[in-house]
């Protein structure tokens, strides 16, 4: 087996991770550069950008003799409901890397669904990768991407003293939401097939869905069963939040969060996080857009008048299916 000389840090970033290859490609990446990161899937990668590919093997010898290994917690989300934001903030509370949708966590996932062989070593492995930190970094954060959330279980059960919070909406917020976003089709159309499967095992059923409203009420559907299985997996070491009541009291839901995480933020940070300049641009593009709650409440009003026939096709979806499965009326 060759060796693979991997720094302490995380300077070298496994960007992905090809599961047929069995190999992590690698890329440089500063601290500012995570910092600025949305998400950390091709989007990151610039123009040019150089790597390399790198066998699954050595990496993961490197990484069995590893030290200096900082604490790493995960934010798994259902979608649309604040992650980024949450992210971010935490970041403000200082000594904290966030890693915002690295794109193997999508790769394990689907190993797991597959019931790929190795998926437990390269899981392990990758844990250990992402809590690699810089100088200053105490804490790491993983944000997940939404569908990721599957994982959940497996990546606890794998890292005992890692800790999680899951970030949801209640469904008529939930719909008011996506049908207020410009890329509702793209997020339908590109996990449809998947949350469709994922019904099937969690509901057994896909429900039949014609409207767009009806639609969007079935993506809630699976990734809200998919959370209320994470929590009766693992139970307190998951911390459940609702969006809205994040931005209704935010300092006593950051307090929480960094509580959860055991982040030790300054004094009166949860206090002043109200006032955070992150909160007035949208998190996934800071430098592009502004967005703030105020702006956010007003596009949901808009968005509940205009709208208002599609939401109540998907509400009466969820309404139905709750008079027959208690597990659906559970989450209304």
């Amino acid at each position: 087996m060759a060796d693979f000389d991997l720094p302490p840090t995380p300077a070298l970033y496994a960007q992905k991770f090809d599961a047929a290859r069995d190999a992590l490609f690698f890329i440089r990446l500063n601290e500012p550069g995570y910092r600025a990161a949305s998400f950390l899937d091709d989007r990151v990668l610039a123009p040019g950008q150089q790597g390399d590919w790198v066998d699954f093997a050595p990496v993961a010898n490197a990484m069995r003799h590893a030290s200096g290994l900082k604490p790493l917690h995960v934010i798994f989300h259902t979608g649309h409901v604040g992650s980024t934001l949450l992210s971010r903030l935490i970041d403000e509370a200082g000594g904290v890397l966030g890693l915002r949708e690295p794109l193997p966590v999508r790769t394990l996932a689907e190993m797991q669904d597959a019931a790929a062989p190795g998926f437990a070593d390269r899981l392990s492995t990758l844990l250990r990768l992402w809590s690699r930190g810089f100088a200053g970094t105490r804490t790491v954060v993983v944000k997940a991407t939404s569908t990721a959330g599957r994982l959940a279980p497996a990546l606890l059960a794998a890292a005992p003293q890692s800790r999680a919070v899951y970030l949801n909406l209640r469904p008529e917020p939930y719909l008011a939401t996506l049908l207020a976003g410009a890329n509702v089709m793209t997020d339908l159309e590109g996990f449809e097939a998947e949350r469709g499967a994922r019904l099937r095992v969690l509901l057994g059923v896909t429900p039949q869905a014609a409207s767009i409203g009806e639609r969007v009420a079935r993506s809630w559907l699976a990734e809200s069963l998919t959370c209320a299985r994470a929590l009766d997996a693992a139970g307190t070491r998951i911390l459940p939040l609702d969006f809205e009541a994040v931005l209704a009291n935010l300092p006593a839901a950051m307090d929480a969060v960094l509580k959860h995480f055991a982040i030790a933020a300054p004094a009166g940070f949860a206090a002043t996080i109200a006032r955070s300049p992150v909160l007035s641009r949208y998190s996934k593009a800071p430098q592009q857009f502004e967005y703030s709650p105020q702006f956010r409440a007003q596009l949901l009003a808009q968005t509940r008048r205009e709208h208002a026939a599609e939401i109540s096709k998907g509400m009466a979806l969820l309404e139905r299916l709750a008079k027959n499965d208690a597990r659906v009326a559970a989450l209304l």
